[in-house]
C-alpha cells in the first residue's frame, strides 16, 4: 500500500510536471502568436498611417492649388475693374463730346444724323456677324 501510495504520488507528480510543461508550452505559442497579432497590427497601422499621409499630402496640395487659383482670379478680377474703369472714363468723354456736339449749330445736326444711323447700321451688321459665327 505505501508502495501504491508513492508510486501514485510520483505518477501523479510526473502528470503534474508534464501539465505544468504542456501549459508553459501552450503559453509560448499563445504568446508567439500574440507577438504575431501584434507585427500583423503594428503592420496594419503603419499602412493606414501611409495611406492616411499619402492623402493629407494629396488635400494639401489641392488647397495651395485652390488657394493660388482664387489669387489668380482676385487679379483677374481687379484687372478687369480698372479696365471698365478706364472704359467708362473713354465713354464719359465721348458723351461729353457728342452733347457737345448736339449743342452746336445745324450743320453738325446732320453729320450727328448720319453718325448715329452709321453706329446703328455697324451695331447690327456687327450682331449678325457674331450671332452666324456661333452657330
Amino acid at each position: 500500500m505505501i508502495r501504491d501510495y508513492g508510486e501514485r504520488s510520483r505518477a501523479s507528480i510526473k502528470a503534474s510536471e508534464q501539465l505544468i510543461v504542456t501549459s508553459l508550452s501552450n503559453m509560448a505559442d499563445w504568446n508567439r502568436g500574440h507577438d504575431s497579432v501584434d507585427d500583423m497590427l503594428d503592420a496594419e497601422n503603419k499602412r493606414l498611417a501611409e495611406n492616411l499621409a499619402t492623402k493629407v499630402s494629396r488635400l494639401k496640395s489641392l488647397a495651395y492649388d485652390i488657394d493660388r487659383e482664387a489669387d489668380d482670379q482676385n487679379d483677374y478680377l481687379d484687372n478687369m475693374d480698372s479696365n471698365f474703369l478706364s472704359a467708362t472714363g473713354l465713354l464719359s468723354g465721348s458723351v461729353k463730346r457728342f452733347s457737345t456736339m448736339v449743342r452746336s449749330s445745324r450743320d453738325n445736326r446732320r453729320i450727328l444724323c448720319y453718325v448715329s444711323m452709321g453706329l446703328v447700321v455697324v451695331f447690327f451688321v456687327l450682331y449678325y456677324l457674331i450671332s452666324r459665327i456661333q452657330r
